[in-house]
């Protein structure tokens, strides 16, 4: 595995696609060899048998997949399951800081590896859909993860970074559908997409639900906003452009050292804790998981997956629980817990938090309650 920049990469492309036509030829003269010597060779006759050479090229070119932010904390656990499965990984970056990052995790051997699998690095620019499409050329399937960092380093996520969120997502969409080697996106949205609504005790939330853009305003709750119109605005270029797109939902992303390794996502999340959890719908899932979730749902969107998915592990009901995760995140839910533990009897009965969906399919892997 090696990470190179961006004339490396294309040197690279270049010499595999000599490759390619190299291995056409080859098996085009062995094929007309063979045709010549014995014509009667059934072998021969049978037009659903592609040459091993062909197959070959065509795996590698359903193992090529880009990255975006793929140097979050979230990016490179998704980076990591699709090394692990063989993937060839392009990884966008756009600046010369995540480059460094991204060799110094090869260094370290944070960034896993296998055999058959590589990582390349190349610069791009999320605001230019034309410098997406050049970075998506090749890949089958592109991972948004939108990863935004408050550049103050104070407020978490503001209403301005929900706007860029929008617009990057509506750039990247736009960028897979005039990509032609680009087949299917995964999207990483949040479980704030669909859980701030009017809420009722019949009430479930599962992958059809969607937040009110009215609620998330008045509340301010601009993480919830940035998420639930970054995701309309990409289903919404999916389906005038034809190209499959499938988006996760998660809830809180948690994992080892997730507060210092994510802290604007973490703080941006737990804005409204309080009420989530009297709502029954303040839910965590572990990054490496929702990692692995990700991988699963692209692989079967060949087949039947599509759509949304809900994805957490665990929803925070107790008293204990809550002071744990305030515990981890160290952020101002900590100075509310009085509050909320106060709060913690009138917790609505019968509102449910279901990702029955994501559990059906990964099933033969995990065991989901939902």
């Amino acid at each position: 595995m090696g990470i190179v920049c961006p004339d490396e990469s294309k040197r690279i492309e270049i010499e595999e696609f000599r490759r390619m036509l190299l291995s056409y030829a080859a098996v085009h003269r062995t094929k007309a060899a063979a045709a010549a010597a014995a014509a009667d060779d059934d072998e021969f006759r049978n037009p659903q048998q592609l040459p091993t050479a062909v197959q070959q090229n065509r795996e590698l070119e359903e193992k090529k997949v880009c990255v975006t932010s793929g140097v979050s904390f979230l990016g490179i656990a998704i980076v990591n399951q699709l090394l692990l499965r063989g993937y060839s990984v392009r990884v966008i970056v756009e600046k010369q800081e995540d480059l460094e990052k991204l060799r110094e995790m090869e260094i370290t051997g944070e960034m896993r590896q296998s055999k058959s699998s590589t990582v390349e690095a190349v610069m791009a620019n999320l605001n230019d859909v034309q410098s997406l499409s050049e970075a998506f050329n090749g890949c089958r399937g592109v991972f948004h993860t939108a990863a935004f960092v408050d550049p103050a380093g104070l407020s978490g996520y503001s209403k301005s970074m929900a706007e860029v969120e929008v617009m990057v997502s509506k750039n990247m969409t736009q960028a897979c559908a005039v990509t032609p080697s680009v087949k299917y996106c995964m999207l990483t949205s949040s479980l704030l997409a669909c859980v701030w609504k009017d809420l009722n005790s019949s009430t479930t939330i599962d992958n059809d639900s969607w937040s009110d853009e009215s609620i998330c305003i008045n509340k301010k709750l601009w993480y919830a906003l940035g998420k639930l119109k970054a995701e309309r605005v990409a289903w919404n270029v999916a389906k005038e452009s034809g190209f499959k797109l499938a988006t996760i939902c998660p809830g809180l992303v948690t994992g080892p050292d997730f507060l210092s390794r994510n802290p604007t996502s973490t703080i941006a999340y737990l804005k409204g804790a309080q009420e989530m959890f009297r709502n029954g719908l303040l839910a965590t899932v572990d990054v490496n998981r929702l990692a692995i979730s990700h991988v699963l749902v692209f692989e079967e969107m060949k087949n039947t997956a599509s759509g949304r998915y809900i994805s957490f592990e665990r929803v925070i009901r107790s008293e204990e629980d809550f002071e744990k995760l305030a515990r981890e995140t160290g952020t101002e839910i900590r100075t509310s817990t009085n509050s909320i533990i106060g709060a913690s009897n009138t917790h609505r009965i019968g509102i449910k938090l279901s990702n029955a969906k994501l559990c059906r399919l990964m099933s033969a892997t995990f065991r989901c309650n939902s």
